[in-house]
């Protein structure tokens, strides 16, 4: 697999949907997520990312002009202990649970499937990352039809063990924006990552598409002791 540039990839594609980046700083020190959100309709960009405990949530900017709240109002981030859920849906919380009482992130996954947005059927994108005792690792998940026929769901799980320094994976939902929108295909896509936080979310927020980018949380998890730095960019203010 070739390692792409991320600042490329997201410039290039004016609609990746939502996307999930998950890897480890170049330096070595710190495990790496950032969570992204796009809209074409008013309902889906009339919305920001708030912190919520140790986690996220999407509100709606404008309450006013909310109409469907049900694929849009969600907690795209939750901690659990030393895991940490990130998700494109409310199946953060069916994670959650599930690892909650012993299953597995593949495992609490078994009950979701793709939204049921048709003729989109938009995957369900997820990621976890388990810090513990100074070791590091993370999954990714992709729950989608089967090549848009909603009778079959796909299920692949992606998994990261002691991942190498300055490298992650990127997950998104829609390979390009089209009509109906076409799901991701294949494996997380093999990425580069920044030492610096903040030069991290930069690069990710400015290569979004203008547009149609609405919100980004990015989050750097010390391995060592878990201590966490977060960045969150909304397009309304």
């Amino acid at each position: 697999m070739k390692m792409l540039d991320l600042a490329a990839e997201l410039s290039a594609n004016s609609y990746p949907g939502r996307g999930i980046v998950i890897g480890k700083s170049a330096d070595g020190r710190y495990a790496v997520t950032a969570y992204f959100i796009m809209g074409r309709s008013e309902n889906s960009r009339n919305r920001v990312f708030v912190e919520e405990g140790e986690g996220i949530r999407t509100q709606a900017f404008d309450p006013s002009k909310l109409t469907d709240p049900s694929l849009i109002i969600y907690a795209p981030v939750r901690v659990l202990g030393n895991k940490t859920i990130v998700t494109n849906g409310d199946q953060t919380d069916t994670v959650y649970k599930g690892m909650d009482k012993q299953l597995t992130f593949e495992q609490s996954l078994r009950s979701r499937e793709f939204e049921p947005d048709g003729p989109n059927y938009t995957p369900r994108i997820s990621g976890i990352l388990h810090i513990e005792n100074g070791c590091y690792n993370y999954a990714m998940s992709i729950l989608k039809s089967n090549n848009g026929d909603p009778e079959a769901c796909n299920r692949y799980t992606f998994a990261y063990e002691n991942p190498i320094a300055g490298e992650g994976h990127f997950i998104h939902t829609y390979q390009n924006d089209g009509n109906p929108l076409p799901s991701f295909e294949g494996e997380p896509k093999w990425v580069k990552i920044d030492q610096d936080i903040d030069a991290f979310t930069d690069m990710l927020w400015n290569n979004l598409n203008a547009d149609n980018k609405v919100s980004l949380f990015v989050r750097y998890i010390e391995i060592a002791n878990g201590n966490y730095e977060t960045r969150i960019v909304n397009k309304n203010k």
